[in-house]
């Protein structure tokens, strides 16, 4: 698709939903969960969708992808609504809820096999539909866009900066360990930070309210962050050699 063409289909699509959130939020949040509450969260999704892909036609020597790289995408993605929905406990914080989780393993997993990109579209995709299907619908807008950036981070140390789907096992062995340290990294600090804001000033929770579960949230994400460092590398590190000896390995 023509560069310019891609980067209007996404702005316009961030207008779109910027507008539905914006004409639907009064009546999302004047009580429980509803048809209203529904559609201010995909607004929100749609606006930082179009934004993503507005932003992704100014990435140089962007390949188009094959139907290998979209099937892998396809399967991390349904790995991490696996990962959260069926894979996590609940932990109830006054009216809202966090919860500890296997989804985020994926979501760097993707990005080690796939890159930002794809990866982080994965991530973005898969644990964005477990928040709809798994009562944290409010939760979705703000998933969507730390996963894709928790993808972006990953995917940046391990390919851009260590090439690990082109170098020899001493070299991956560090570079898909800083990648995971750095995609969670990030997590530990944006994922409360951006939640106390978003629970702030888009959900107009009660500054105490979002500062107990800022606290809670950051106990949560760093326990998340921790499994979803060790078991994205030793998972990494396994699976690998089986794809690279199939020539499934994709090059990045």
């Amino acid at each position: 698709m023509n560069k310019k063409i891609r980067i209007l289909c996404g702005l316009g699509t961030a207008v779109a939903g910027g507008l539905l959130a914006a004409f639907t939020r009064d009546a999302a949040l004047a009580g429980d969960v509803n048809l209203w509450t529904v559609l201010f969260a995909l607004g929100l999704i749609l606006a930082l969708a179009g934004l993503a892909a507005a932003l992704t036609a100014f990435q140089p020597g962007q390949k188009k992808a094959d139907v290998g790289t979209v099937t892998m995408a396809a399967l991390f993605a349904a790995l991490c609504y696996i990962g959260f929905a069926y894979l996590r406990i609940d932990i109830p914080v006054g009216t809202e809820k966090t919860a500890f989780h296997l989804g985020n393993v994926f979501c760097v997993l993707a990005a080690l096999f796939l890159g930002s990109f794809w990866g982080g579209m994965s991530g973005a995709i898969g644990l964005t539909l477990a928040d709809f299907t798994s009562g944290y619908l409010t939760s979705a807008p703000k998933t969507f866009l730390l996963k894709l950036c928790i993808g972006a981070v990953a995917g940046f140390v391990a390919h851009r900066l260590f090439h690990i789907s082109r170098e020899e096992e001493t070299r991956v062995n560090l570079g898909a360990g800083l990648a995971c340290v750095a995609g969670m990294g990030f997590n530990i600090v944006a994922d409360p930070l951006v939640g106390y804001f978003y629970k702030m000033y888009v959900l107009g929770v009660p500054q105490e309210a979002a500062d107990i579960w800022a606290k809670m949230g950051a106990i949560t994400t760093g326990v998340n962050a921790l499994l979803a460092m060790v078991c994205a590398y030793l998972l990494y590190l396994a699976i690998r050699p089986a794809l690279r000896r199939t020539n499934l390995l994709p090059k990045l």
